[in-house]
């Protein structure tokens, strides 16, 4: 009930004056503290009361669209929470980037001459190697791996939100992370690797424990850092000087998932380690490096929960989005998706005005749902298809599993591993989140350049498609200069061209992640409804997984003399795709401060007739 009244936004005023004379309103405002606007207050206001302060008495004002060009913009810093979860990321995506940077190797290659571990004997050119299954069987467990590692966060993101909250999801993902890197270690060992097709049983089962693990962790983990910011509108806050700044909360939640994709692409500088421990030591150090970093996140995630925020789930929207579709798909649908009133159909106003009082007639089940609830649900759907974009993208940025490695692998490396290459994605983005965080975003809010996500997103797809282009070109380079000329994959002597080519597809997609890539997750955690937000988060990681599957169902083509054709079909799709996306989704913006109004709209209407019951009878229990 106390609840109540710390809540003093104009309409929990407004009851209070509407349910209370003048001489009971005193005494609330005397016993919890609310105070009238004076000249030192900002005035006609919207306030919430929770954070409040010495400096901002009645809590911090929600600001207006106007306030944005009277005030200074800030950006909040990190919770302590927030930067645990940083930690968390950063040595979690470090094991598992250091695993998948060798597995490639480790499977497509055989042992070299004379070593017993993997590793290349010294004074000997080549490459790292144990299984010598060859580089389709190679391209199909990577694949599978990154396969799986994208389907299973929409089974960790739906327990997130419906069963377990993000917090318990994230620690099953935890704990069989543990199991995954203890059968690769196995699977790596002297005696396993000696043995050949024995080390396939571990190395199988650990690509499919890893996946679980980075499907309950990775749906939940950016969600659960953002659910930590502590503002869900701009607000206006007063300064321990006496300036009052607008405190801008798409740009502290940009900054935010800016910083998560960093300490993403920090971690994955492990596979450098990996790599070189692989070719100059052997397997069993490749992966017990990253099964040592692992234990950072057991560490950090224990030391993390009496930090965070509290949560519970908040029951799942699947059942009942089901049912709202399947009102709207009765009758001419067709016609209703034309005029764009396909989902307005289920609105229960909408639905009472033609007679349907039940969502099922024969059992006379109730409508249950809100118009809000139709409006989520639709939202939920219109990202889904928005995400299907990124599907070509993720094919551009190192989709085709190993056939980049095997690239790097074609030409002259002189004793850099050819898995060592694809760490200049990792370095670009490291380089490239500062620069756009502290330089470039600032300057263009600056400037009042409004760079909107739509442009983001096309300026990502657009480097991803020359990123594409680029590789065709260098694979026909390679070809021309090869002894085996068309069959250069396998040649025992290598292109002449420098494998240092290869930097040019990592640099030009990381560049374009952080992008398209980080904008896609703020959307994604933004739009989505409170009960669904691992859920939706877990939906544009899905479409990594079509890209795998894409790349899984193409391995076979995949091989010499026929490597050219499909890097320039990725770019020519790549390219129509990003300015197909900038003519759909030209409004995107103005479509989420809509949905954002409305949803807020919706909670701030949620003071049912109870809450004015309890007033009253607060109101009366102080007035005695």
């Amino acid at each position: 009930m106390l609840n109540l009244l710390n809540r003093s936004s104009s309409n929990e005023k407004n009851l209070l004056n509407e349910y209370t004379t003048k001489s009971e309103k005193n005494d609330i405002d005397e016993t919890y503290g609310f105070v009238s606007d004076s000249p030192s207050q900002l005035t006609d206001r919207e306030y919430i009361a929770e954070y409040a302060d010495e400096y901002n008495p009645m809590g911090l004002a929600v600001a207006t669209a106007e306030d944005k060009f009277n005030y200074r913009i800030i950006r909040t810093r990190p919770t302590l929470a927030a930067m645990l979860i940083l930690v968390v990321e950063f040595a979690e995506r470090g094991s598992y980037y250091g695993v998948q940077g060798i597995l490639t190797n480790f499977i497509m290659r055989p042992l070299p001459d004379g070593s017993r571990t993997g590793r290349v004997m010294p004074g000997r050119e080549g490459n790292a190697g144990a299984l010598g299954l060859g580089l389709q069987d190679a391209n199909a467990l990577v694949m599978l791996l990154q396969f799986l590692a994208y389907v299973m966060p929409l089974i960790g993101g739906y327990l997130a939100d419906a069963k377990l909250g993000r917090f318990k999801a994230i620690m099953i993902g935890v704990w069989v992370g543990i199991i995954s890197h203890i059968l690769f270690i196995i699977a790596a060992l002297p005696p396993v690797i000696a043995k050949g097709q024995a080390a396939m049983a571990p190395t199988a089962l650990g690509i499919i424990s890893l996946a679980v693990c980075t499907g309950f962790i990775k749906a939940n983990l950016l969600p659960l850092m953002l659910d930590q910011y502590p503002y869900r509108q701009n607000v206006l806050k007063k300064l321990p000087d006496g300036e009052v700044v607008y405190v801008d909360r798409d740009g502290s939640m940009e900054s935010l998932t800016l910083i998560f994709y960093w300490a993403i692409n920090i971690g994955a500088f492990l596979q450098i380690a990996t790599s070189y421990s692989a070719r100059d030591v052997g397997y069993w150090l490749a992966f017990l490096c990253p099964g040592i970093m692992y234990l950072i996140v057991v560490i950090a995630m224990l030391f993390i929960r009496p930090h965070l925020r509290p949560e519970r789930p908040k029951g799942s929207l699947l059942g009942k989005a089901l049912r709202v579709v399947r009102v709207c798909l009765k009758g001419n649908f067709f016609k209703r998706i034309w005029n764009k009133q396909f989902w307005s159909y289920a609105y229960p106003e909408n639905m009472e005005k033609r007679g349907q009082l039940y969502q099922n007639k024969k059992k006379q089940t109730p409508i249950d749902w809100t118009a809000q609830e139709v409006d989520d649900y639709k939202s939920v759907f219109t990202q889904c298809v928005m995400f299907s974009f990124w599907v070509i993208f993720n094919l551009s940025d190192s989709g085709l599993g190993s056939t980049l490695t095997a690239q790097a692998g074609a030409m002259t490396s002189k004793g850099i591993p050819n898995d060592f290459f694809n760490n200049f994605n990792q370095i670009a983005i490291v380089v490239a989140i500062p620069i756009l965080d502290y330089i470039v975003y600032p300057l263009l809010r600056k400037w009042k350049i409004n760079f909107k996500p739509v442009y983001k997103i096309f300026v990502g797809f657009m480097l991803g498609a020359t990123a594409s282009g680029v590789s065709a070109i260098l694979q026909w380079r390679i070809y021309k200069t090869s002894p085996c000329g068309y069959y250069a994959t396998d040649c025992p002597e290598p292109s002449p061209l420098t494998a240092w080519l290869a930097i040019i597809n990592y640099g030009l997609c990381a560049v374009g992640e952080c992008f398209c890539y980080t904008t896609a997750y703020e959307i994604a955690y933004t739009r989505a409804p409170d009960n669904a937000k691992g859920l939706v988060t877990a939906l544009f990681l899905f479409n990594s997984a079509i890209s795998s599957a894409i790349s899984e169902g193409v391995s076979g083509a995949l091989v010499d003399p026929n490597l050219i054709w499909p890097f320039t079909g990725i770019a020519a799709a790549g390219g129509f795709c990003a300015f197909l996306f900038l003519v759909l989704y030209w409004n995107l913006d103005k479509t989420m401060a809509k949905e954002e109004a409305e949803r807020e709209a919706a909670r701030q209407s949620k003071i049912t007739e109870l809450d004015k019951v309890e007033i009253q009878s607060l109101v009366r229990v102080i007035s005695k």
